[in-house]
């Protein structure tokens, strides 16, 4: 792997972190996407993050999030309302990636979001957002095989 693709794979984990706080922040706070962008933007780690990526993908979940959810109520077979914040807000941001990064193998969605999910959310959290985005990943033709 060449040392851009390891600094840019780099920059895109520093900002599904960021997302994740970001949409864990708008779930308890209710805060709109130029407030989440100022704030977070203010962190002195955003520099190190791919900043498009953390905008666009923001914007799309917030613009993509009654979808999102009614996914999640499907897929994990569950009232939204038993779904934790940072469950929630990782699955938010693995399913609008798998929706709309055709450029990022599915495999690598899954991942970055189990790795997520255990570093912030309760025990377990993990193996559901496993589940959720691989059904959703395979049943949408993605696959997760070797992308």
């Amino acid at each position: 792997m060449l040392a851009e693709d390891s600094n840019s794979a780099r920059a895109r984990q520093g900002a599904r972190d960021v997302l994740v706080r970001a949409l864990y922040q708008w779930q308890i706070g209710g805060h709109d996407y130029a407030e989440l962008l100022q704030q977070f933007s203010a962190e002195p780690g955003f520099s190190r993050i791919d900043q498009e990526y953390f905008r666009q993908l923001l914007a799309s979940v917030l613009a993509n999030v009654e979808h999102l959810d009614t996914v999640i109520g499907v897929e994990g077979a569950r009232d939204l309302k038993t779904v934790d914040a940072v469950g929630r807000a990782v699955l938010l941001l693995g399913l609008e990636e798998l929706n709309s990064r055709s450029d990022v193998p599915p495999k690598v969605v899954i991942n970055e979001a189990v790795e997520l999910a255990k570093r912030y959310g309760p025990p377990d959290c993990y193996r559901f957002v496993n589940a959720i985005l691989d059904r959703v990943a395979k049943s949408s033709g993605h696959g997760t095989g070797k992308d």
